[in-house]
């Protein structure tokens, strides 16, 4: 059976959504709530690669951190922005699936049928 992960908050409708389509699939889901267990700086830029996104692109830039943080800063490095998004997990995008080396951003949720 093929092992699923799930970046999840349970707050959020998408990560709900994607949640249930899972585990609809019957597959093996290890829920990871990303806003009490961020992911490390090593499994954040794995996602990344995977996706080909920059870090900006995987924040949630209308979050109030990202502002406060004033992470729109265009001379932040990747590892800068990287760094604030496990120090305000809440700034990463959700919800976040990863099959082996293929990753999908459950918006909407059927994108991760595309990785399964």
């Amino acid at each position: 059976m093929t092992k699923v992960k799930i970046y999840h908050n349970p707050r959020c409708s998408k990560s709900r959504e994607t949640l249930k389509l899972l585990e609809a699939e019957d597959l093996d889901v290890d829920v990871i709530e990303y806003l009490q267990n961020p992911p490390t700086q090593a499994q954040l830029k794995k996602i990344l690669k995977f996706l080909a996104l920059t870090p900006r692109e995987l924040m949630r830039r209308k979050e109030a951190e990202y502002k406060e943080m004033k992470l729109d800063n265009p001379k932040l490095t990747e590892n800068e922005l990287i760094k604030a998004m496990i120090k305000s997990p809440k700034l990463i995008e959700r919800p976040i699936v990863v099959v082996d080396d293929k990753v999908a951003i459950g918006r909407p949720p059927e994108n991760v049928f595309d990785v399964l």
